[in-house]
């Protein structure tokens, strides 16, 4: 499961825990302090708090993850999970307001106006007469709703208060939300959150959903490796909705109404599918008696369904170009099973094996040796919740094609299953594997992240307490077998980018 959490997207939020546990945590005798460390408590809606009392600095992280993400989403609402992030910014009916009573009706204004001019766009596109005067009518409502907005309210709020790191981030598999700020402020964080949770107006909704189109043409459509990651996973996945990209495809974020996107807020962004870890200085009791404070009274929400669609076992090799005046690149993936499969653990090891650091088997082979890379790398993705990729990544070093590059990779991959690992290289690769977690679990962000992300997508927490044993069991036998049985021709996607000059 490291190999997903260290992939592209969440590299930068996952370093973790203290400095205490990092010179023992991987043994028996440091995880069970951490068991010992990490204490929760759930209201009767559902809502489930982690806190881990750490007072060497006057300050605290607090992560609110939701086990909402865009494989919750169907045809009619793709984008809507990454949307609501960006909404859920935007304040309550006392935040981000100057005036709630003066605002509503403009709100209800500009709806009106949009849902007429979505109507006659969709039905009557040569209508330009009655399409221009219906933007001219919504842009006016716009101006005199911007009259009575407080852009960004919130995180000026944080910031007179000495937050610092105020964020979010929406994946596959979840949504969080993110902040550290100083350990006297930890009421006014519940409190602020608890109305957004409870509250939220998805007030310039339409203006947002402009941001988002532009997000997604910035970030996917004129990005080589933004093109090339999409192409992947909407190639190796054709029936879970995995496939499709978290920001949604253009029609999706276009056709996005307004009452959907509540419709999905009200009913899942609730305690239910809530859990929220404080890590720092925090004191378990004033927590626990402010979380009952604010956040008993929310309604326990719609326990969020589980995916039912499982994708096919692949048949036969896939294979996309991307085309793009950029230098070429190659990425292959490979389904594999997700925790808490021993396969997966096995692949978290495989990863160290293959392309973590200069004595690596595919670096050492590729980019040192043979000297026809410049890169290698593998990750997994693209969510951990349900069955994922194992995903390799180089760049041809020059005169060297992608062509010469894959066919390389496959050589050494088949080293893989037939050479046995020896036991001092295995034990090298889990010494290294340990090291990365070890950095991993460093701050409190970082712990922060993965108390909530592991409770989400393993089920509990206490997956990192048991994460070491299982990795602890794993012989070279159980890497081969992975490797034979997951690395192969028919199992494979391939994507290459060709550098097409405009």
């Amino acid at each position: 499961m490291l190999g997903l959490l260290s992939g592209v997207r969440y590299r930068m939020w996952l370093v973790t825990f203290c400095y205490i546990f990092c010179a023992s945590i991987v043994s028996a005798q440091a995880a069970e302090l951490l068991e010992q460390k990490v204490q929760s408590f759930q209201l009767e809606n559902g809502l489930t708090v982690l806190v881990v009392e750490r007072h060497d600095t006057p300050t605290f992280t607090a992560y609110m993850t939701l086990g909402v993400g865009s494989a919750d989403e169907d045809g009619a609402n793709r984008g809507v999970a990454h949307l609501l992030e960006h909404m859920r910014f935007k304040g309550t009916q006392t935040i981000g307001t100057r005036d709630y009573a003066a605002e509503k009706p403009l709100i209800e204004a500009i709806d009106r106006v949009a849902l007429q001019l979505e109507q006659v766009q969709r039905c009557q596109p040569d209508a330009h007469v009655k399409i221009a005067a219906l933007k001219a009518d919504m842009k006016a409502l716009q101006q005199q709703q911007r009259q009575v907005v407080v852009k960004d309210e919130f995180s000026q709020i944080y910031a007179r208060h000495g937050g610092v790191g105020f964020n979010a981030f929406t994946g596959k598999d979840l949504t969080s939300y993110l902040i550290s700020l100083p350990a006297n402020k930890l009421e006014l964080w519940i409190s602020l959150e608890a109305d957004r949770m409870q509250n939220a107006v998805l007030r310039e909704f339409y203006t947002e959903r402009d941001v988002v189109l532009e997000e997604r043409r910035r970030s996917y459509e004129s990005k080589p490796s933004g093109m090339m990651y999409e192409a992947l996973i909407s190639t190796a996945f054709r029936v879970h909705p995995y496939r499709h990209p978290v920001i949604g495809w253009n029609s999706d974020i276009t056709n996005l109404s307004k009452a959907e996107t509540a419709d999905f807020l009200h009913k899942y962004y609730a305690p239910v599918n809530t859990v929220i870890a404080l890590v720092g200085d925090v004191d378990v009791v004033k927590a626990k008696k402010w979380v009952q404070q604010y956040f008993a009274a929310i309604p326990a929400g719609v326990k969020i369904p589980p995916v039912t669609a499982i994708e096919p076992e692949q048949k036969g090799e896939r294979r996309t170009e991307v085309r793009f005046d950029a230098e070429p690149q190659l990425l292959i993936a490979f389904h594999k099973p997700t925790l808490p499969s021993r396969d997966d653990y096995a692949f978290d090891l495989l990863g160290q094996w293959l392309t973590e650091g200069p004595t690596s088997l595919l670096y050492k082979s590729l980019v040192l040796e043979q000297q026809i890379a410049t890169s290698v790398s593998s990750y997994g993705a693209p969510g951990g919740r349900y069955d994922n990729l194992f995903v390799l990544s180089a760049t041809p070093r020059h005169p060297h094609t992608t062509i010469e590059l894959e066919h390389a990779i496959y050589s050494e991959l088949e080293k893989l299953k037939t050479e046995r690992i020896d036991g001092e290289e295995l034990s090298r690769i889990r010494k290294r594997l340990r090291a990365d977690r070890l950095r991993y679990l460093r701050t409190n962000n970082g712990l922060a992240n993965m108390l909530t992300r592991y409770h989400v997508i393993a089920g509990s927490w206490r997956y990192l307490v048991e994460y070491e044993n299982n990795v602890a069991t794993l012989t070279a036998d159980d890497l081969r077998t992975a490797a034979e049985r997951w690395l192969t021709r028919d199992n494979r996607t391939v994507i290459t980018l060709v550098q097409e000059k405009d």
